[in-house]
């Protein structure tokens, strides 16, 4: 699908409490965002690689904070403070996902456990109503562009007016997460903390690529 907004941040959690965006969106932000559109527990969303529409453009930004991270002195009062960030203006990204069965089926809730006994190719009717979905507008949940704040101002198939940056200089990514959390809506658990790094990535020719891993394809 292709996604485009006004503004994006998609977190580099080394620059702490001021943060600073990729200059692309992360596998769990890709994930996310597919997910958004569309879940169900009896497949699992594979993000493989983003097209980058439009030049990484950075600008800074500021917002008052009132959220679950301020000091409890600030909530108590019931203050914010401001906090800084540079963002990323005038986003388009394609986005490229596989999808298939999650291999946890023992762990699916019952209902998931019948649609995907009664489904001969859970992949390919995941892809149909997907694409349903995203012909009509329609979401799960209402999706974004790193921040909640942060909506798109297109989301929806592949415009043919929109064309890749294959003309970017190559962007080294030397450190890049992929995760935060060991994800448990698959198999119905809580999620737990995992933080997991994707090293010396490249966007080449306006796109980049996200590694394989295996285990990804397989029971967890």
């Amino acid at each position: 699908m292709e996604v485009a907004g006004d503004t994006a941040l998609w977190t580099r959690p080394d620059t702490g409490d001021s943060p600073c965006s990729y200059p692309a969106p992360t596998y769990s932000a890709v994930r996310g965002l597919f997910e958004s559109i569309l879940w169900g527990p009896a497949v699992r969303i594979i993000p493989r690689k983003v097209e980058l529409c439009s030049a990484p453009q950075y600008h800074s930004y500021a917002t008052n904070y009132g959220g679950p991270l301020r000091k409890s002195s600030l909530i108590s009062k019931d203050n914010n403070y401001q906090l800084f960030a540079t963002v990323l203006t005038g986003v388009c990204y394609r986005l490229y996902a596989d999808v298939i069965p999650n291999p946890n089926k023992e762990k699916l809730p019952d209902r998931a456990r019948e649609w995907d006994r009664r489904t001969t190719s859970p992949g390919h009717a995941y892809q149909e109503m997907f694409n349903r979905r995203l012909l009509r507008g329609q979401s799960y949940m209402t999706p974004f562009l790193g921040w909640s704040e942060f909506t798109l101002s297109y989301f929806g198939p592949f415009r043919e007016t929109t064309k890749v940056c294959k003309e970017l200089p190559d962007i080294h990514i030397p450190s890049m997460l992929r995760r935060v959390f060991l994800t448990g809506h698959e198999s119905n658990e809580r999620a737990i903390y995992q933080a997991v790094y994707d090293m010396d990535l490249c966007i080449h020719q306006g796109v980049l690529e996200y590694p394989v891993r295996e285990e990804e394809y397989c029971d967890q």
